[in-house]
């Protein structure tokens, strides 16, 4: 397995489920706010933070989170960041995402471009989001 750093952590707090189940399908909508607390950022999840998750007819359940933080990055400097978290649940539970980063973060640019990966681990009240860079 190729080596890989963790270079965001995300705590999140689940605020509010919405939820419609068709004949076959069912779509979620999870708000969410939550805190970041690692060595390259450390901040809050801005008002708005949604998770759209689809379960359709037996497939895998598809994720799209997008939120945008604010706070300091690693120089002191404040910054935002904007994360849009593609991924899937797999039939065991565990979840595997694909992250898109935007940011004004001069020294957090390197996120915008390089090659991305999260998990996500359950926490009381909410999850945890770990996103590496491989």
């Amino acid at each position: 397995m190729m080596s890989a750093t963790e270079v965001l952590t995300v705590n999140v707090r689940i605020t509010e489920v919405n939820e419609v189940k068709g004949s076959t399908d069912t779509a979620r909508m999870i708000l969410f706010d939550g805190t970041v607390d690692c060595d390259n950022f450390k901040g809050k999840i801005l008002p708005g933070g949604v998770d759209t998750q689809k379960e359709l007819g037996g497939a895998p359940t598809q994720l799209s989170a997008r939120y945008i933080l604010e706070g300091t990055d690693k120089e002191g400097n404040p910054a935002h960041i904007f994360i849009e978290n593609n991924g899937v649940i797999n039939d065991k539970g565990e979840i595997t995402t694909t992250p898109k980063i935007i940011t004004d973060s001069k020294a957090l640019a390197f996120l915008e471009t390089a090659e991305l990966f999260g998990t996500v681990e359950g926490i009381e009240g909410g999850v945890k989001i770990h996103i590496f860079q491989k």
